[in-house]
């Protein structure tokens, strides 16, 4: 096979030296080497060197031609062995290591040392199958990323100078307009500023329904625009759409090992060097001390020696952590290390921002109590009517109240605002207030306590509607709670999580809120620098396992703080910055998901590291008590073992929760 040029970054290869052996990892930046995956030259060399390997069985046991034999094993060991020797030689005389190619190829020189033909070509043979096996491997976890690279895009078509143009995508600048017709992917971060269609977000959020755009919505590259025009306006270079960040992320979140990973590095460090003094020991000891033969304990140490190649157990771990990014990257969810997955199978503490997160950030009208004679119908005109000319996020819930009842507004003149009262305007000629008990105070004007008292225990924030001489009515808005967040919250604590809500509102609504979702322990009236103080308390009482979950606008600090930040949002560029893992669509039902992705990828992470330490060991042992030989070794204990790792880790890329 071909040999690449590439190298990466870590030290696990000083364990499993290839790049077949050790995903993502480097000796050093001058180490080029490793198995360039090449299904046909594989096929090719595989298919003559086993060939060749039956004709020298055939010779050496049927015909006893020896001298056939031998030749035949010759060429199985170049063939087979090129890369390996070349590998093993470069490692000691270049690297000054100990990397696995050098056990191999140390093994199999001494079989042939020892007269041993079959058995050292056999050993280079089932080995080279073993490096394939393990390389198509890593190559399967990096094509999570060619994935994403492929759904990229690359081409725009522009609006310049009245005509339409189609260049590179990053030629294209910010305030361009582009143009996409139906079936094509979106190719820059924009808004729409002409055409309606629906989109299909799934590449950023994993979610299949398409969402509908309109002008004055965003569009995102890598989406694809399925049934209308749409003109865009762009909004961020190539480089800079939430598109490519991800991409870069994904990039990096590779590189950013978990515990166990780097446990394995550290322990590279001594394993090499001490099966090879184990090996030379138990090839000098026995013979030295109680006159045993040479040639058999010479045998059994290269039998030890091919044994301990530690491929299984150097590739068992990152391929199974890529696979759960690579799942979690397909269901919409950002996940910026193998670390943040570790980390969540040790937390049993769960904190919930309120506003934005467990409910939609967004008021809604949810009582109309007529007083005076008045109805419901009247109340919304008057309130929508003053309303309209406010930005405050109570009259915008009025305002879509009275559009969705569909009830008219009427001319309104003098308009005033009142910081933190509310707001006053005369209607059809008369003067009407909206606000709180202090405007209304204000006024003169009765404040109906009794009646704004009982909302408020039910956590509804009350606002009166007046005449110049008394209130006429109250509404009562609320922060609409997301539909999923009960059903999220129930599965969390069937999984053993403990919940806690932590928010700005005050202790009454906090606790209406809390006890409607199922939640028995919320911490209120919480500024942004004092929700750092909560996780960080919380952090110390759960040595260090705490999840935080916020919208990341002004949750960025506590999700910073937390062992395990959760952003919702949908790219917005903050929830990227500051969260340990983006859900892309702000949805809460991922998060039992990211719970038993989290669980299932570490299981499989810590049983591959149990069968391949216990495997190995138990090979090793019977290796030194001469009951396995140097083929076994190799069949059973590496290419074997090998497989059945990195079948089982492979999987999870595919598995759907």
């Amino acid at each position: 096979m071909s040999k690449t040029s590439s190298s990466t970054d870590s030290n696990s290869s000083k364990l499993c030296p290839s790049s077949t052996c050790n995903y993502n990892s480097s000796h050093d930046h001058n180490h080029k080497h490793g198995y360039e995956i090449d299904m046909k030259n594989f096929l090719i060399q595989t298919s003559i060197s086993f060939i060749l390997l039956l004709l020298g069985l055939f010779f050496n046991f049927y015909l006893k031609y020896d001298l056939y034999a031998s030749i035949c094993y010759l060429m199985v060991l170049v063939i087979s062995g090129r890369e390996i020797f070349i590998e093993g030689i470069k490692s000691l005389l270049f690297r000054k290591r100990f990397y696995i190619e050098f056990l191999v190829a140390v093994a199999s020189i001494g079989a042939l040392l020892i007269g041993e033909f079959a058995e050292g070509s056999t050993v280079v043979f089932l080995f080279s199958i073993a490096n394939f096996l393990e390389s198509y491997a890593s190559g399967r976890a990096e094509k999570s990323i060619e994935a994403l690279l492929r759904e990229k895009p690359v081409k725009a078509r522009i609006i310049r100078n009245g005509i339409e143009v189609e260049v590179d995508v990053e030629e294209a600048k910010v305030g361009d307009t582009i143009i996409i017709k139906p079936g094509e992917k979106i190719p820059l971060d924009g808004i729409v500023i002409e055409g309606n269609s629906t989109v299909n977000e799934a590449p950023l959020t994993g979610e299949s329904i398409p969402v509908e755009k309109k002008p004055g919505d965003k569009v995102y590259s890598g989406t694809i625009n399925l049934n209308g025009v749409l003109k865009v306006k762009v909004e961020k270079e190539a480089k800079d759409t939430l598109f490519s960040r991800i991409i870069e992320l994904v990039k990096k979140a590779r590189k950013d090992k978990s515990e166990i990973e780097r446990f394995i590095e550290k322990f590279s460090q001594y394993y090499t060097p001490t099966i090879l003094l184990i090996s030379l020991l138990i090839s000098i000891i026995p013979p030295f001390l109680f006159g045993s033969s040479l040639r058999y304990w010479v045998y059994r140490s290269l039998t030890l020696l091919v044994i301990s190649c530690p491929c299984a157990l150097a590739i068992s771990t990152p391929v199974a952590i890529v696979s759960g990014l690579t799942n979690a990257a397909k269901n919409g969810v950002l996940i910026k290390g193998g670390k943040h997955l570790e980390h969540i199978t040790k937390v049993n503490i769960l904190a919930f921002d309120k506003t934005g997160t467990l409910t939609k950030g967004q008021l809604k009208v949810t009582k109309i109590i007529p007083l005076n004679e008045k109805s419901e119908k009247e109340i919304l005109e008057i309130a929508s009517s003053i309303g309209k000319y406010s930005n405050h996020p109570i009259d915008k819930a009025i305002l879509r109240e009275a559009e969705k009842r569909g009830v008219k507004q009427f001319p309104v003149n003098d308009f005033r605002a009142f910081p933190g009262k509310g707001i006053a305007a005369k209607v059809n000629g008369e003067l009407h207030i909206i606000g709180n008990e202090e405007i209304l105070s204000d006024f003169n004007i009765e404040v109906p306590l009794e009646i704004i008292n009982k909302l408020r225990e039910e956590g509804i924030t009350a606002i009166a509607i007046a005449d110049r001489s008394k209130v006429i009515g109250i509404i009562g808005v609320e922060d609409e709670i997301r539909e999923e967040s009960i059903h999220v919250i129930q599965q969390l604590k069937e999984r053993g999580i403990r919940i806690i809500m932590i928010t700005g509102d005050n202790e009454v609504t906090a606790k209406n809120i809390a006890k409607k979702l199922g939640i028995n322990e919320f911490r209120a009236n919480l500024l942004p620098e004092d929700k750092i103080k909560v996780i960080n308390e919380l952090m110390d009482k759960h040595n260090n396992h705490v999840i935080m979950v916020g919208d990341g606008i002004n949750d960025a600090p506590a999700l910073a703080n937390a062992c395990v930040g959760i952003a919702m949002g949908t790219g917005t560029e903050i929830a990227i910055e500051s969260g340990d893992i983006v859900l892309m669509k702000p949805s809460l039902n991922k998060i039992p998901y990211i719970m038993d992705l989290s669980r299932k990828t570490m299981k499989i992470v810590k049983g591959n590291v149990i069968a391949s330490i216990g495997i190995k060991a138990a090979i090793a042992l019977l290796a030194i008590l001469g009951l396995v030989g140097l083929w076994v070794a190799v069949a059973i204990g590496d290419m074997g073992l090998s497989f059945m790792v990195i079948i089982n880790a492979l999987r999870l890329a595919a598995e759907k929760y």
